[in-house]
C-alpha cells in the first residue's frame, strides 16, 4: 500500500510504503525493497496477532528505530483494511526495540485520525556554537536569522535531530541547503536530521527537515523529529502548558508542495520534565499493488 500520512487528501503530507506481508523476509531483503520503492519510509509488517503487530521501518538507506509518520499511516491502514479487529481503538506496533501504542480516533464510525506514542524523549548537551554556525551556513543562512528566544539543541524520539530555530517561516522557506556540507555537519554532531523551525503562534510552528545521512535530502513531513521538537520546546518552557501537558501544531511540507499537519502532545512528569510525546494526524490510502 502507498499511504500519505499527516494529510487528508492524496498528494499531500509524507508518502509511506507499507508491505502488508513481510513474514520470513530477512532485513537485507527489506532494505533492498525499501531502496527499490524509494519512498521516505517503508514499513514491513512481520507478524500479526489480534491488536499486536510486528513491524520494521526502513528508509532508502537502511533500517531506523522509529518512524512517526509510518507508524501513524500503518495504524490507520490496518484498521481500514480490517487487519485489526473491527472497532479497534488501540493497537500496538512491536519494533525490534519496543512496543508503540497507536490510538485510533473515529468520526461517524470511520477511522479518521491516529495518535502514536513515540520513544521516550532524550536530550544531549548543547552543541558548540561554532558547529551551530556551521549548520546555519550549510542550510544557506547565518546567525542573524537565528531566533534567540527559542531553543536550539539535539533531541531524540526515535532519531537524533539538531533543531535550529529561525525568526520566521519565510526564512525557513528560503533555505537552500548545501547537502554535502549539511551531511558533514550531521556526521560531526551524530544526528540523523537537521530540523529548521520558526514560530507561527504560541502553540504553532513551521518546519523543514533535512536528512542527507538517511538518503533523504528533505523529508516532506516528519513525525519523529516533530515529536522531539515538541519535547525540546516543552523542556525549555517557552510554550504554554495546561494541566501537565502541551499541545502543539506543526506545519511542514509546504515548500515541497506536500503540505502536512502534525499534532504533538507532550505530557509532563510530576517533576515537571517531559516524559512522553504523542504525534497525531490523518492519513489517506493512495494506491495498492503487489511485489
Amino acid at each position: 500500500m502507498l499511504v500519505d500520512a499527516f494529510a487528508s487528501a492524496p498528494g499531500a503530507g509524507n508518502r509511506v510504503a507499507i508491505v502488508l506481508d513481510a513474514r520470513g523476509m530477512a532485513p537485507e531483503e527489506m532494505a533492498r525493497v525499501a531502496a527499490h520503492l524509494g519512498e521516505p519510509e517503508t514499513a514491513f509488517l512481520t507478524e500479526r496477532q489480534g491488536t499486536a503487530f510486528g513491524v520494521r521501518f526502513f528508509t532508502p538507506s537502511g533500517e531506523v528505530e522509529f518512524s512517526g509518520h509510518a507508524a501513524l499511516a500503518l495504524g490507520l491502514t490496518l484498521v481500514r483494511l480490517g487487519l485489526a479487529p473491527e472497532g479497534t481503538t488501540r493497537l500496538y506496533l512491536h519494533t525490534p526495540t519496543e512496543a508503540l501504542p497507536v490510538e485510533v480516533i473515529y468520526e461517524e464510525g470511520e477511522p479518521k485520525k491516529a495518535w502514536v506514542r513515540g520513544p521516550t524523549p532524550r536530550f544531549r548537551d548543547l552543541p558548540p556554537f561554532t558547529l551551530l554556525k556551521e549548520a546555519l551556513e550549510a542550510l544557506g543562512t547565518n546567525e542573524r536569522y537565528l531566533h534567540r528566544g527559542l531553543p536550539y539543541g539535539i533531541a531524540f524520539t526515535g532519531l537524533w535531530s539538531l533543531f535550529v530555530p529561525l525568526v520566521a517561516p519565510g526564512v525557513v522557506d528560503a533555505l537552500e541547503p548545501e547537502m554535502p556540507a549539511l551531511q558533514e555537519v550531521s556526521r560531526k554532531l551524530e544526528v540523523a536530521t537537521v530540523h529548521a523551525y520558526a514560530p507561527m503562534g504560541p502553540r504553532s510552528f513551521y518546519a523543514r527537515d533535512f536528512a542527507p545521512l538517511l538518503g533523504i535530502p528533505e523529508d516532506p513531513v516528519t513525525g519523529s523529529a516533530n515529536a522531539a521538537l515538541g519535547a525540546l520546546l516543552a523542556r525549555s518552557g517557552v510554550v504554554p502548558r495546561r494541566e501537565g501537558e502541551v499541545r502543539l501544531t506543526i506545519y511542514q511540507g509546504h515548500r515541497l508542495g506536500n503540505p502536512g499537519v502534525v499534532e504533538v502532545l507532550v505530557e509532563y512528569s510530576p517533576t515537571g520534565l517531559p516524559y512522553a510525546v504523542k504525534i497525531g494526524g490523518e492519513a489517506v490510502i493512495v494506491a495498492s499493488g503487489e511485489l
